[in-house]
C-alpha cells in the first residue's frame, strides 16, 4: 500500500507591513489634499468677489460717467432706504452707547493723574479714526447684508436669475449695482452719523456726571481732529460699504441647495463681512500709521 499523502503545509500569512504602509499613504495624501484645498477655495472665494466688484465698478462708469446705459437711480434710491435709511435708529443707539461706555471705562484711570478732560480726546480720536466705521459696518452687515443676501439667495432658487438671463438683464446691472452702490454710499452717511452721535453721548456723560466744563470739552474735541481723521476715517466706511454690499450679492447669487443654501449663505455673509471688515481695518491702519496720516 501505498504512503497516505501528507497533509499540506498552510500558506505563510501575509504580509501586513504593504496594506498598513497604503492605508497610511492615503491617509496623509488625504491631508494633504485637505490642507491645500482650504487656500484655494479661499483665493477662488476672494477673486469670485473682486470679479464681482469689477463688474459693478464696470456698469457704474458706463452708466454713470459713460451715460450709455440707463443708470436706474430708482433702484439705487430704493435700497439706499432699505439698507440705510433704516439702519439710522439701529446705529444711532449703539454709537450712544459706545460713547457712554469710553467715557465711564477711561474717567478712572484719567482721574488719577488729574486728566479728565482728555476724555474728550480719547473719546474723539477713537471715534472718528477708528470706532464710528467699525461699528457702523458691523451693524450694517447684521442689518443689510443678510438680508441682500437671503434675497438674492431667494432669487436663485426661485429660478429669478435664470429669467433675467433669458431675457438679457444683466443679473450685476439690475440686482448688483444699486445694492453695493447702495451699502457704499449709505456707510458713508451713516458713519458720519455714528461720529456725532458717539462725541455727543461722551460730551453729555463727560459735562453732566464727570464735571468736565463745557467749553473745555468743545475745545479738547475739536483741537485734537482735523480733516485728516474726518477723511481717513470716511474712506474707510467707504470700503468696508462696497465690501459688505459685494460679499452679500456673490453669496446670494452662489446659493445652492435650496431653502436650506439660503440659510447657509446669510450665515456666511454675515461672518465673512465681519471678517473681511476687520482685516481690511488692521491693513489701512497700518498703511495709516506707516505713511503718517494717524
Amino acid at each position: 500500500m501505498s504512503a497516505a499523502p501528507s497533509n499540506p503545509a498552510p500558506p505563510a500569512p501575509a504580509d501586513p507591513q504593504p496594506a498598513k504602509t497604503i492605508a497610511q499613504h492615503s491617509a496623509f495624501t488625504a491631508f494633504l489634499d485637505r490642507l491645500g484645498s482650504h487656500p484655494v477655495k479661499l483665493l477662488d472665494y476672494i477673486g469670485g468677489i473682486t470679479r464681482l466688484l469689477g463688474q459693478t465698478g464696470v456698469w457704474v462708469w458706463r452708466g454713470l460717467v459713460l451715460r450709455r446705459v440707463r443708470f436706474g437711480r430708482y433702484a439705487l434710491y430704493s435700497q439706499i432706504v432699505r439698507v440705510g435709511a433704516r439702519s439710522v435708529g439701529v446705529i444711532s443707539l449703539v454709537s450712544f452707547c459706545i460713547g457712554l461706555i469710553l467715557a465711564l471705562q477711561m474717567a478712572p484711570p484719567l482721574e488719577e493723574f488729574g486728566q479728565i478732560d482728555q476724555v474728550a480726546t480719547i473719546i474723539s480720536i477713537a471715534v472718528v479714526r477708528e470706532l464710528g466705521p467699525l461699528i457702523s459696518a458691523i451693524v450694517l452687515t447684521g442689518f443689510a447684508g443678510a438680508s441682500i443676501a437671503a434675497e438674492l439667495g431667494t432669487m436663485v432658487v426661485g429660478e429669478e436669475i435664470e429669467a433675467l438671463e433669458a431675457h438679457a438683464l444683466n443679473p450685476v446691472r439690475f440686482l448688483v449695482m444699486p445694492r453695493v452702490l447702495a451699502t457704499t454710499v449709505s456707510l458713508l452717511f451713516l458713519c458720519l452719523i455714528a461720529n456725532i452721535i458717539a462725541i455727543g453721548g461722551g460730551y453729555i456723560l463727560g459735562v453732566n456726571l464727570l464735571d468736565i466744563p463745557s467749553g473745555v470739552y468743545k475745545a479738547n474735541t475739536l483741537d485734537i481732529l482735523d480733516l485728516t481723521d474726518l477723511f481717513t476715517g470716511l474712506f474707510k466706511a467707504g470700503v468696508f460699504g462696497a465690501i459688505i454690499g459685494a460679499i452679500a450679492c456673490y453669496n446670494g447669487l452662489h446659493v445652492t441647495g435650496g431653502a436650506a443654501g439660503v440659510g447657509k449663505a446669510t450665515t456666511n455673509t454675515v461672518v465673512h463681512c465681519i471678517e473681511a471688515i476687520i482685516y481690511t481695518d488692521l491693513i489701512f491702519t497700518a498703511v495709516f500709521y506707516a505713511t503718517g496720516l494717524t
